[in-house]
């Protein structure tokens, strides 16, 4: 099972699958400059509301939990997503 870890100021939100449409939010919300985005929890309840704004630091991770297949060594190369430097350098 892949988790999804989004570190925002600091905090750690882990997530479920799949993440893209709150990835997406998420830069709506920088290129705005700035608005709140509901994250979901992992396991139910409402979620939390975060009020991203252009510089914040953000960062995303994914995590392989409770994956006996899969080779440790790939669940942890490669999985790392910095929105920060990745999607925006040009705001």
């Amino acid at each position: 099972m892949i988790v999804h870890r989004l570190t925002v100021d600091g905090r750690d939100y882990f997530l479920p699958d799949p993440i893209t449409e709150l990835r997406d939010q998420i830069l709506a919300a920088v290129k705005a400059g700035g608005g709140y985005v509901t994250v979901p929890p992992l396991r139910g309840g409402p979620g939390i509301d975060i009020l991203f704004s252009p510089g914040m630091p953000v960062t995303w991770s994914q995590i392989d939990v409770g994956g006996g297949d899969s080779n440790p060594a790939e669940a942890n190369s490669g999985g790392h997503i910095d929105l920060e430097e990745e999607s925006f350098g040009g705001l």
